[in-house]
């Protein structure tokens, strides 16, 4: 079957990088991305809708780890990358790939309020020709059930005047093994010709693409990925709590376990999950289970059993102020050591360390934090009354002030032996101690 005047003229310029592509959403994602892009020869727009971010990208100011101020200004000086809130520049981009949130309702419900407007934004400039990626993790058949619906409302239709694909985004902030560039990328289109084009411009930019069948499928292999490790994650945090209760060191057993050299991969227990996909991405497909009437009992109680982690955190930390420093929590000031979701960044989306913050205070104690790449706490949906607080600086003097330091997050760049020796009361959440060979009366693994 030949294939249509829009694929060719699109494909033509995808292979001769004169293709402009546009990102829609310049957070964790998109910025990586959009560098990558650039990095290989497009024009690429950036779009998005804080002001604060253009700003600062056209300053050469990175606000993202993984993209340095000396990479964002290769790109800027090379002509190669410009930002904008300007959506009106949509019309002039061939490729136009969305990143934004996909956030859960109170309720655990998808809210695809952000990829519904960014949708309808592309769809007011959407002409033919173009080719509309979603990167944002969503359940199986928001792209074409959702995305295509709302671009198709303006008459043209997919396959004939523009190209739909899905592509699940794969960053993982602070990782230097992998980038964006190295990391495989699964992309999939509406019918041969978009998926044909999803292969050309994404393997342009990485190293390895993997096609799959559908964008339904696609969007399925991000769930199944987030799934795996929170069900997984979920069990070690189980394990963690029965052989607690049995005397038993969880981390020595996983150590033990992992030398087995087949069937079996470590995981770790923590004070709870974060980050932007593994608390959140397994509930988008519980919820649409429930349009076949199928239960995910599975998931739903790996949801609770993480969900449950701080709480049971802090109970260790009032158990253990209780019998070592005869003090309730109630009457005692702890330090968080840690506010974000994972080591050596700076994010704290859904970071339980926030969760702690609010237990303790809940049960009548002061929590105040420490984090060497979190100054200030921000503005975030659900801990408002955290707004503002600042990290308290990490010395003898200071730690000598609090009855216990709950250690949430084991950045590289704290000083552990001040720690050990200042702190009168450690709750390791993450065995730091254990894995430096320390062990004192005062660590208490949790």
């Amino acid at each position: 079957m030949a294939s249509s005047p829009a694929h060719d003229a699109l494909s033509r310029k995808i292979e001769t990088r004169d293709a402009r592509a546009g990102i829609i959403g310049l957070g964790y994602v998109g910025l990586p991305l959009a560098m990558a892009i650039a990095r290989c020869g497009f024009a690429v727009t950036g779009f998005d809708i804080d002001p604060r971010k253009i700003v600062s990208l056209d300053a050469r100011r990175s606000y993202i780890d993984a993209v340095a101020d000396a990479e964002l200004s290769v790109e800027i000086d090379a002509g190669r990358f410009t930002a904008t809130t300007d959506f009106g520049g949509l019309a002039a981009c061939d490729v136009i790939v969305i990143c934004v949130p996909t956030p859960l309702t109170k309720h655990r419900d998808p809210d695809l309020s952000f990829v519904e407007a960014t949708s309808r934004s592309i769809a007011a400039h959407l002409r033919a020709g173009q080719l509309v990626v979603l990167e944002s993790t969503t359940y199986p058949g928001t792209t074409d059930d959702v995305v295509k619906v709302i671009l198709e409302k303006t008459g043209l239709k997919s396959g004939t005047d523009f190209f739909i694909g899905f592509s699940p985004e794969r960053e993982d902030p602070g990782n230097r093994h992998f980038n964006t560039a190295t990391i495989p990328k699964v992309v999939a289109g509406d019918g041969a010709e978009a998926l044909a084009l999803m292969k050309s411009f994404y393997g342009a930019a990485v190293k390895t693409v993997v096609p799959v069948s559908s964008n339904a499928t696609a969007e399925a292999v991000k769930l199944t990925e987030n799934i795996f490790r929170s069900v997984n994650i979920a069990l070690v945090n189980e394990l963690k709590t029965v052989y607690a209760a049995m005397g038993i060191d969880v981390w020595e057993v996983i150590d033990a376990a992992k030398t087995k050299p087949f069937g079996y991969m470590p995981f770790y227990p923590g004070p709870g999950l974060g980050g932007h996909c593994i608390p959140i991405d397994p509930f988008y497909l519980t919820w649409k289970s429930r349009e076949y009437e199928l239960p995910t009992r599975f998931i739903e109680l790996a949801g609770e059993i993480n969900s449950a982690m701080p709480r049971y955190v802090v109970g260790k930390l009032a158990e253990s102020l209780d019998i070592r420093a005869g003090k309730a929590l109630s009457r005692s000031r702890v330090l968080v050591l840690g506010l974000a979701y994972k080591k050596n960044v700076a994010d704290i989306r859904e970071s339980p360390s926030l969760r702690l913050i609010e237990i303790i205070e809940e049960r009548g104690g002061k929590a105040d934090y420490h984090d060497p790449f979190v100054a200030e706490i921000p503005t975030t949906r659900e801990y408002q009354a955290l707004k503002g607080r600042q990290s308290v600086e990490l010395t003898r003097e200071a730690l000598g002030g609090y009855d216990a330091v709950l250690i949430a997050t084991d950045h590289d760049q704290v000083d552990y032996d001040l720690l050990a020796a200042s702190a009168s009361l450690i709750i390791d959440t993450r065995n730091i101690f254990g894995r430096r060979g320390l062990s004192a009366d005062h660590i208490i693994k949790a």
